[in-house]
């Protein structure tokens, strides 16, 4: 055990006695350096104390949805989004374990406790007193941690709340300079990609990397810079092959589908100049996955950040799966998961949820291209979990597979696996591409971050557990399946809720979801129906 272990194993970082106020610039050399050194406590920390559930540790959970502010304006509870990595509250049935959890507005405490209801074999307060929940008390539009930034006594707060800095670290949604700045100052190292290496997840870098790593990609080219450039690409497409019939053009900063936008070439010309009529058509033409999108909006976020154009792939049945991959500190590479995505929107771009496992027609063909990505990605100094995802189109009996992007960051299919594992202390079998608890039990899950409704507006979490509990949906510890729900605080006041539903068979998760639903939908209208009666009866009483 190496609870009690000195820091020997661990270098040393020379950092100011109080990081705050002297702290670097951020961007800075000196930061970077710093952040640096950090991250060089990352592998003894993978190789010593993360195989040993009794080693004390501390991990700081930071949530944060650091996006562009426009796209976190496209998140229905954005804010509640931060809810989604609260699995991790599982981390706690290590009883030396110590969690930091940082959000922009507090968490209602039965949300809280009805993860650590989940924990195996802890009890409740031993969980509850190592668990430590600071907020920011701030709903802006903001990422969160800007918020935390703005908030030195909140630094403070966080440090203090870290027995021993040389066992934690932080771990995030996604790493930007923001984080690294974080993580400064908090003195403790980032388990996630170095900001520095983020081009390798955008769409353009996402295209280099997959020719790096042998793996098969849409016919398509990157690196385009303006509305120019997109029509000139859309036309060398057409002329390389000329059966196409669609494009997609895509923002090389785009979130979960919401920056794309496809393009149709019925009736392109087969004379002529193509460049001069697909720039023509362009405007007109574009088909944008995201709500009230516009030409000239999208042409100006095109020029801020650039993007790509590459074929969009047609079949007789087109399938979009993923993998989740992990590099750890030690340049270990590995696929953790594989899925098939869920996806809605005007073409079916924008991630809706996921089943799990991918099926199996592709999932030995998109695991072993996601351990070449995941292996590339070692190579270039990448660590931590991230995404590829594919689309797989069947001709006839074929299907076919190719790469289309790298999510360097956790995602959707992130926390349903997490889940899944804390739950049932299962492997994942990479030969072939399923999971089994420690029974030998086949599991399967069917998760959505999507599930919403007018009629949830009102309810509480509060009213969900206790829906729950008189129906029966929860997961069941004896059977190693049910219902898990997430994103519990967006359901009053947007209608928005999650669920990951774990059965025998992908069948049962699906009929588990279902059947979710469905409760959830009568216990709804009961409360509509109350309401109107009720509301209509006081409406009476008012006019008499």
């Amino acid at each position: 055990m190496l609870a009690d272990h000195g820091v020997a194993l661990f270098p040393d970082v020379d950092l100011p006695a109080d990081i705050v106020p002297d702290a670097p610039t951020p961007g800075s050399s000196e930061e970077r350096a710093l952040f640096g050194a950090l991250q060089r406590r990352l592998a003894p920390l993978v190789a010593h104390v993360f195989p040993d559930r009794h080693a004390a540790q501390t991990v700081v959970v930071l949530p944060s949805m650091s996006l562009p502010r426009e796209e976190l304006l496209k998140l229905t509870g954005a804010n509640q989004y931060e809810e989604r990595l609260l699995c991790l509250l599982m981390l706690l049935r290590q009883p030396r374990t110590n969690v930091v959890y940082v959000t922009s507005q507090p968490i209602a405490d039965s949300v809280i406790d009805y993860y650590l209801h989940l924990l195996p074999g802890i009890p409740f307060n031993h969980a509850r007193r190592r668990l430590t929940l600071l907020s920011c008390y701030d709903s802006s539009r903001d990422t969160l941690t800007e918020k935390v930034l703005r908030r030195p006594r909140l630094i403070e707060h966080i440090r203090s709340a870290i027995p021993n800095e040389r066992f934690a670290h932080m771990t995030c949604f996604i790493a930007t300079p923001a984080e690294r700045t974080l993580a400064v100052r908090l003195g403790i190292p980032l388990y996630a990609c170095d900001p520095d290496l983020r081009h390798l997840g955008s769409k353009s870098g996402s295209r280099e990397v997959f020719r790096r790593a042998g793996v098969a990609l849409p016919l398509g080219y990157e690196h385009l810079r303006d509305t120019t450039d997109i029509g000139r690409a859309l036309a060398e497409l057409k002329r390389r092959r000329p059966t196409l019939r669609r494009a997609v053009v895509k923002l090389n900063e785009g979130f979960s589908g919401e920056g794309n936008a496809t393009f149709s070439y019925d009736g392109a010309p087969s004379t002529g100049s193509l460049s001069r009529w697909t720039s023509s058509v362009l405007p007109a033409r574009a088909c944008f996955e995201a709500n009230a999108e516009t030409w000239e909006h999208y042409a100006a976020k095109f020029a801020a950040m650039g993007g790509i154009v590459e074929e969009y792939l047609e079949g007789d049945e087109v399938r979009s799966p993923s993998v989740q991959c992990r590099v750890d500190p030690l340049r270990q590479a590995c696929v953790i998961s594989t899925h098939d995505q869920l996806l809605g929107g005007p073409s079916g771009q924008i991630y809706l949820g996921c089943t799990f496992p991918a099926d199996t027609a592709y999932s030995n063909v998109v695991h072993a291209d996601g351990i070449r990505v995941a292996r590339q990605l070692a190579s270039e100094g990448v660590i931590g979990r991230f995404g590829v995802d594919f689309v797989s189109v069947r001709n006839g009996e074929r299907w076919t597979t190719t790469a289309i992007e790298i999510n360097l960051r956790k995602g959707g299919t992130t926390h349903p696996f997490l889940m899944l594992q804390y739950l049932t202390d299962g492997t994942y079998d990479p030969a072939t591409t399923t999971y089994r608890t420690a029974t030998g039990r086949a599991c399967h899950y069917y998760a959505s971050d999507n599930l919403q409704s007018d009629a949830y507006l009102g309810l509480t979490p509060d009213d969900l557990i206790e829906i729950a509990v008189a129906n029966d949906l929860h997961f069941d510890a004896a059977a190693q399946q049910g219902v898990v729900f997430h994103l519990i605080g967006a359901l009053s006041e947007h209608g928005k809720l999650g669920t990951v539903c774990i059965g025998e068979s992908q069948a049962v998760a699906e009929r588990f979801f279902r059947d979710t639903v469905a409760i959830l939908n009568r216990e709804a209208g009961r409360m509509q129906q109350y309401i109107s009666r009720h509301h209509g009866r006081s409406e009476k009483s008012a006019v008499t």
